[in-house]
C-alpha cells in the first residue's frame, strides 16, 4: 500500500481520483484542516511536509503564473517523492493560449527536477463544455465557437490516473487520452440545446488569431487512441 498525496483532491477530477484510490493510504493537500488531510499552500510553500509520501497526483491549477510558482514549491518539497504524476492538458505546445504557456513552463519544470515523474495530458471534460453553455443562460442565443474538441469524461481521466499510480514512472508524458468523438462545438452546443431544453438559435462565430486557428485545427484534440468511451449525449443524460 502507497503513502499518496493528492493537490487539487476536491476539485472536480480530484473527487473521483481520490475515490477511486481507495485501498491506498490516501490525503488531500489543503489550506484547511479535514479528515485525510495534509495542510500546506502550494502558493506560499508553507507546511509543505511531503516526507513519508510516496506517490503525488498533482491536479491543482491555478490561472497565470501562479501554476508555475505552485509546481515549482511542490517540486521543492518532492525530493524523497517515488512518482509525482502531474495532470496536463492536450494541446498545450500547439495552441499559444497563455493558459496554456504556463502549463507547459509546469511542465519542464518537472522534467528538470530530478523527481521521477509522468505526465498526464488529457482533452478538456464535458463538464467545461457544458459549464461553458450554460454560462450563457441571460444571452439571446447559444454562441458556439466553430472549434473542434474532444471532450472526456471525468470519471475517465480518474480512471487512467489510477492506472498510472500502479505504473512506474515513465520520466516524461505517457499518450495523451481523449473522448470518443471529435467535433466541433456547434455540434456538442445543439447536442446540449436538445438535451437541456433550450430554444434559443445555436450561432457559430468564428475569431481571429492564431489561438482560434489552433483550436479550429483539432490541435486540442488527441494524435492517438481516444481512451474515453462516454459521448458528450450520454454525459447530458
Amino acid at each position: 500500500m502507497s503513502s499518496i498525496l493528492v493537490t487539487g483532491g476536491t476539485g472536480t477530477l480530484g473527487r473521483p481520483t481520490v475515490a477511486r484510490l481507495q485501498g491506498h493510504d490516501v490525503r488531500v493537500l489543503s489550506r484547511k484542516p479535514g479528515p485525510n488531510r495534509v495542510v500546506g499552500d502550494l502558493t506560499t510553500g508553507q507546511g509543505l511536509d511531503l516526507g513519508g509520501v510516496d506517490v503525488v497526483v498533482h491536479l491543482a491549477t491555478s490561472q497565470g503564473k501562479r501554476d508555475v510558482v505552485q509546481t515549482r514549491n511542490l517540486l521543492a518539497a518532492a525530493t524523497g517523492v517515488r512518482h509525482l504524476i502531474v495532470m496536463s492538458i492536450a494541446g498545450i505546445d500547439r495552441i499559444p493560449l497563455p493558459y496554456y504557456r504556463y502549463k507547459l513552463e509546469a511542465e519542464r519544470l518537472v522534467a528538470a527536477s530530478g523527481v521521477p515523474y509522468t505526465i498526464l495530458r488529457a482533452t478538456q471534460f464535458h463538464d467545461l463544455v457544458d459549464m461553458v453553455l450554460s454560462a450563457q443562460r441571460l444571452l439571446p442565443v447559444v454562441v458556439a465557437p466553430a472549434v473542434t474538441l474532444q471532450p472526456i469524461a471525468v470519471d475517465e481521466v480518474a480512471d487512467r490516473l489510477a492506472e498510472l499510480v500502479e505504473q512506474s514512472p515513465v520520466n516524461g508524458r505517457v499518450p495523451d487520452i481523449g473522448g470518443p468523438e471529435r467535433r466541433s462545438v456547434v455540434e456538442f452546443a445543439r447536442l446540449w440545446k436538445n438535451a437541456r431544453g433550450v430554444r434559443r438559435p445555436v450561432v457559430p462565430v468564428r475569431l481571429p488569431g492564431r489561438t482560434f486557428r489552433g483550436f479550429a485545427a483539432g490541435d486540442a484534440t488527441v494524435d492517438g487512441a481516444a481512451y474515453g468511451k462516454v459521448t458528450f449525449a450520454e454525459y447530458l443524460r
